[in-house]
């Protein structure tokens, strides 16, 4: 069992900055086997891949309207994974998701892959 809680989402102006973090909380299995994750979804919009990275902490993966200007990375010793958000556009606009999932998913940039899903944290990107 994971629990997951976003933080960090607000109200920025067009090539402004935003970090959010995902606090972690395990039960059975220490933080270190999980990779993690960040997914997104705009009104009227499919639920979309943003970042991942894996358990180990070498391998991390964006999708193509993120790379470049978006930044994941994980602190072990607080349970955390972040998502530094630079360059933000008004198409970044959305709710972000946090995932977890057990080891490797089978495919990073598909959201059924995931078995743990923060509620969400709002960040709005205006022009």
């Amino acid at each position: 069992q994971v629990e997951l809680v976003e933080s960090g989402g607000g109200s920025v102006q067009a090539g402004g900055s935003l970090r959010l973090s995902c606090a972690c909380t395990t039960v059975l299995r220490p933080f270190t086997e999980y990779s993690l994750g960040w997914f997104r979804q705009a009104p009227g919009r499919e639920r979309e891949f943003v970042s991942a990275i894996s358990y180990t902490g070498l391998r991390t993966y964006y999708s193509n309207s993120v790379k470049g200007r978006f930044t994941i990375s994980r602190d072990n010793s607080k349970n955390t994974v972040y998502l530094q958000m630079n360059s933000l556009e008004s198409e970044d606009t959305a709710v972000y998701y946090c995932v977890a999932d057990y080891l490797v998913p089978k495919n990073f940039q598909r959201r059924s892959d995931y078995d743990y899903w923060g509620r969400g944290t709002q960040v709005t990107v205006s022009s």
